[in-house]
């Protein structure tokens, strides 16, 4: 069993500042809706790892103040705020205290609204820096209910980097697929002109039986490819729920990134499918990586798809670093 929380510092005294930092990710190799352990439908996703970019948050608690006098900075970080005020709420009876007030404060570079899990790296850096200032660790499962009610619907950036099925909405794991993911280069861009997407505003998606076991199919698919380290069987897979992707997000450049996908022997293509962030996806064990990510530069900006940054899930292979800037200019509103 693993306690509800644990001290930091064993036998060390309260603590009234705490820090944290949560990551973001590149958008979902697989979202769609699957069977739990049960039979019972539900909707799940598998995000794409990336270092880098991540949100930094400072909390000040000040005991004895009332828990309304709780703010954040930036003040339209809304999640954040709940996020604060339930993570105060699960802490403070560990410790014998009552919730109070205090102060959040929220750094990092992760755009807004690209799907890139900003605002769940925010929620999940804020319960961390809140436990930590009670010199506690909360387990992920705490990590995950809270973000949920904090959000309604939060990605895994609270676990520790294995490939997981997550429900986002429940907040629990479907199915841990394995130690780690094929190992990947990933050529990234934006789509729509990197206007964020307001996923409030699509369609709810109607997932009928024949839907199911389309993506349970994928699943079926993209655990296979974890367990035999399958790149290419991860690229199929990726585009496929791309692909089934599209007939709610209706990006208009799919059809181009797909055929510069084939023309430069890229793997396959993956979009979040609550954003406008998108990849081309390489073997980093190609013997022709670097003239083919070279041109599949090439090949997006020429088509006036905007490229951001390319990046590899290992830190360091091929001469391709972990994070490097594939774009002529740098702005604030590239990822």
């Amino acid at each position: 069993m693993i306690p509800a929380a644990r001290p930091a510092v064993p036998g060390a005294g309260a603590v009234l500042t705490g820090t944290a930092y949560a990551s973001c990710h590149h958008g979902e190799i697989l979202q769609g809706v699957f069977l739990d352990d049960r039979g019972h439908r539900c909707a799940g996703l598998v995000t794409l790892p990336m270092s880098g970019p991540g949100s930094r948050a400072e909390f000040v608690r000040r005991p004895g103040s009332p828990p309304e006098e709780l703010s954040v900075f930036p003040a339209d970080r809304t999640k954040a705020r709940r996020a604060a005020a339930l993570a105060l709420a699960e802490c403070a009876p560990l410790c014998g205290e009552a919730p109070c007030g205090g102060q959040v404060r929220l750094t990092g570079g992760i755009p807004v609204g690209l799907g890139m899990g900003s605002s769940t790296s925010d929620v999940i850096a804020v319960v961390r820096a809140v436990a930590d200032s009670f010199s506690l660790r909360l387990p992920s499962e705490t990590i995950a209910r809270l973000a949920v009610r904090a959000e309604l619907a939060c990605d895994p950036l609270m676990l520790d980097g294995r490939p997981v099925l997550f429900a986002q909405r429940e907040g629990r794991v479907l199915e841990v697929l394995g130690p780690a993911l094929p190992p990947v280069v990933v050529v990234g861009c934006v789509l729509g002109g990197g206007a964020p997407v307001d996923t409030l505003s699509l369609p709810v998606p109607v997932h009928d039986d024949e839907d199911v076991r389309a993506y349970e199919r994928l699943r079926a698919l993209l655990r296979r490819a974890v367990v035999t380290g399958d790149v290419a069987l991860l690229g199929a897979v990726a585009t496929a729920s791309a692909r089934r992707g599209q007939q709610r997000l209706g990006h208009a450049e799919f059809d181009a990134l797909t055929d510069i996908a084939e023309a430069v022997g890229a793997v396959g293509v993956q979009i979040a499918h609550s954003g406008a962030v998108a990849g081309l996806l390489f073997d980093p064990a190609d013997a022709r990586l670097a003239s083919r990510v070279a041109g599949c530069v090439r090949a997006l900006e020429s088509t006036g798809v905007p490229t951001t940054r390319t990046f590899t899930t290992l830190p360091h292979h091929h001469g391709v670093s972990a994070w490097t800037s594939t774009s002529p200019t740098r702005s604030a509103g590239r990822t």
